[in-house]
């Protein structure tokens, strides 16, 4: 993986904990963590999340945003937070996903991803 010189050295593993437990903070719904290493060279992990509103998805993404920095770990993008109908979250070694419910089932990651090594 391609590291950012601003960030600290921190494992997925470690990463995927503080995104998932600011998750669990704002009680998002349906969290998953998968690995996907198997499947790409892009990530380690992907984080999926359920919002209940276009506003609790976005301080879904800005929790795990602001977490990881405390970490030491800054982003190194974020997308969809405009429309708050579906936040990605680039950390590099974990990409979490944060959507509205609808969307989360009409693109179905887990299905997509969940694939066996």
């Amino acid at each position: 993986m391609h590291k950012d010189p601003s960030t600290t050295d921190i494992t997925s593993a470690e990463l995927s904990t503080i995104a998932v437990e600011a998750l669990n903070d704002l009680k998002a719904q349906s969290v998953k963590c998968m690995d996907v290493r198997h499947l790409t060279s892009v990530t380690d992990l992907m984080i999926l999340a359920t919002g209940r509103s276009d506003r609790h998805v976005r301080a879904l993404a800005e929790s795990v945003i602001e977490s990881c920095k405390l970490a030491g770990q800054r982003p190194l993008g974020l997308e969809g937070k405009d429309t708050g109908e579906w936040v990605l979250v680039d950390l590099s070694d974990v990409v979490v996903h944060v959507m509205l419910p609808k969307v989360r089932e009409f693109y179905d990651l887990e299905k997509l991803w969940d694939i066996a090594p």
